[in-house]
């Protein structure tokens, strides 16, 4: 059975806490807006692998594909977004 958006959604907030979270998508492609307070410091790469740690197993079972802009609070609220 494919992933929902909202299970995607529920997956990611269980392993990392977000301050906006939205996810869209099919059941196999996945678009995400991630806003946290823990990528903080962190280039692309380390805010990614925070969210595919938080996604665990399901990358590669469940997830096909994940496209994801991950944001701090503050480059958030500067985005307007």
């Amino acid at each position: 059975m494919l992933p929902t958006p909202q299970q995607v959604r529920d997956y990611i907030a269980q392993g990392l806490p977000c301050d906006h979270l939205d996810v869209q998508g099919d059941g196999q492609h996945f678009d995400a807006l991630i806003v946290s307070a823990s990528f903080e410091g962190k280039r692309l790469i380390a805010r990614h692998q925070l969210v595919y740690a938080a996604l665990g197993d399901r990358m590669k079972a469940e997830i096909h594909a994940l496209s994801m802009r991950t944001l701090t609070p503050g480059e958030y609220a500067k985005a307007g977004a």
